[in-house]
């Protein structure tokens, strides 16, 4: 993944992270978290209540992923490849079996940007895994 260093360490506690880079610089993501780096931003900078986006949320959001990946494809708006990885990872996401890799706080900025990033950062990854070149949370997912 381009975005991504591909260097994992450990920070003070032992704990395996990986550098993720964005526009606003470096952040440290658990090595094993599917999410990149707005996410762990959300988690960071929003720990509200504790409480996580519920099962029907992320489900709507890997569906809603999935159906706009199908008609950017055929708008020409995303190479077919690349949205039929997302929408195949986008339908994991809505069957429930990345539920782990949602940890942004239900109570966010009251936009649902960190909820919308984190389903794009996670079905881009996955993405990314099963199509074997980098896909982007923003130029591809959240495309349109």
């Amino acid at each position: 993944m381009a975005d991504q260093g591909s260097d994992s360490s450990r920070d003070e506690h032992g704990d395996a992270y990986r550098i993720e880079h964005d526009s606003m610089g470096e952040v440290r993501v658990p090595a094993h978290a599917k999410w990149r780096a707005q996410t762990q931003r959300a988690v960071e900078n929003f720990p509200i209540s504790g409480a996580r986006l519920e099962r029907a949320h992320i489900e709507a959001l890997g569906r809603i992923k999935a159906a706009a990946a199908k008609v950017n494809a055929e708008l020409g708006v995303v190479e077919r490849d690349v949205a039929d990885a997302i929408a195949a990872a986008a339908g994991e996401v809505a069957e429930g079996r990345w539920d782990d890799h949602f940890p942004v706080d239900v109570f966010q900025t009251g936009s649902g940007t960190s909820s919308n990033m984190n389903a794009n950062e996670v079905i881009a990854t996955l993405a990314t895994e099963r199509l074997g070149r980098d896909v982007h949370p923003n130029d591809h997912v959240n495309a349109s």
